[in-house]
């Protein structure tokens, strides 16, 4: 589907009336040539403020743009997050795709919020769209939020503080744009790309995670706990996420390896890593709370 400035220019929004009197509201979609193509999760987000009935018209050309939905949780990120979001603003994507970003928030107490209306000002060119959770309910939770708020074709998972590096969107997205994957898993530890030496326990806590998920889920993946993972919209929102904090890796693993058909690809990428002092959150906890969530989403719970 195309991206929001896409439709946004192409669209025609009006009423008529029906014979009983009342009326309904029309959106024409006119994408180049008139090929009709059904209703799409996207065009009714378009316009999902307005009150029904609707009627959707949707004409779709093979040249139309597609659209990437990036999806950020962020706490505490006021002095990172317009680094981040410069990088993918400067990000060229193959295949002329476009970008929105989604920023949750997750009641931030510093910053955050202000740094990002700021840099939305500076940017009015980049769809840069903004929630903010009323209290602070982890990772997890946000990233859910940002998930069934996107709109794009395609859905990436972005940490807004430097550990992973846009320009490797492309690496993600070459297999899902050769129409080889439905998924695709940036992994920390295959690939000749740059890694920043850090600590050796949690390489090895990663390792130890990666091995319990894969013996669970019969995939093998090298990286399950990795920040960059990439889904067809329409796969990962038929996901009902349930993890808050850092349990989503483990919880998304489980349930994508049940999808019957499904495509896994993983990309070697960099990792620019930060120590405890430039803001890393994660700890032991989370460690043993990933264990939990392997056994119980592989074993136990089912949705």
């Amino acid at each position: 589907m195309a991206g929001i400035g896409h439709l946004q220019r192409t669209s025609r929004l009006c009423t008529k009336k029906e014979k009983d009197g009342n009326e309904q509201i029309v959106v024409l979609l006119f994408l180049g040539n008139k090929k009709k193509v059904s209703i799409s999760y996207f065009s009714i987000c378009c316009v999902r403020n307005l009150r029904p009935p609707f009627l959707f018209f949707i004409y779709f050309d093979e040249n139309t743009i597609l659209l990437l939905s990036i999806v950020i949780p962020a706490f505490n990120e006021a002095s990172t997050i317009h680094l981040i979001l410069t990088k993918i603003k400067q990000t060229q994507l193959i295949g002329g795709l476009g970008k929105e970003i989604l920023i949750v928030d997750d009641c931030s107490i510093d910053q955050t919020q202000q740094a990002v209306a700021r840099y939305q000002q500076e940017n009015t060119n980049l769809t840069i769209r903004y929630f903010r959770n009323e209290v602070n309910r982890g990772k997890g939770f946000s990233l859910a939020r940002g998930i069934r708020e996107a709109v794009g074709d395609f859905v990436i998972v972005q940490d807004a503080d430097l550990e992973y590096d846009p320009e490797e969107y492309n690496t993600l997205l070459k297999p899902m744009l050769y129409n080889n994957a439905d998924v695709v898993y940036g992994s920390r530890f295959m690939g000749g790309n740059p890694h920043r030496i850090l600590f050796f326990w949690h390489s090895i806590g990663n390792l130890f995670l990666t091995f319990l998920s894969n013996v669970a889920t019969n995939l093998n993946l090298t990286d399950m706990e990795t920040g960059y993972k990439l889904f067809k919209r329409e796969i990962i929102q038929q996901i009902s996420l349930k993890e808050n904090r850092f349990g989503f890796e483990p919880e998304v693993t489980a349930k994508v390896a049940r999808i019957k058909g499904i495509r896994i690809y993983e990309v070697g990428i960099s990792y620019y890593g930060r120590t405890y002092e430039e803001g890393k959150k994660i700890n032991w906890k989370d460690g043993l709370r990933a264990i939990y969530c392997i056994i119980k989403y592989n074993y136990f719970s089912k949705n």
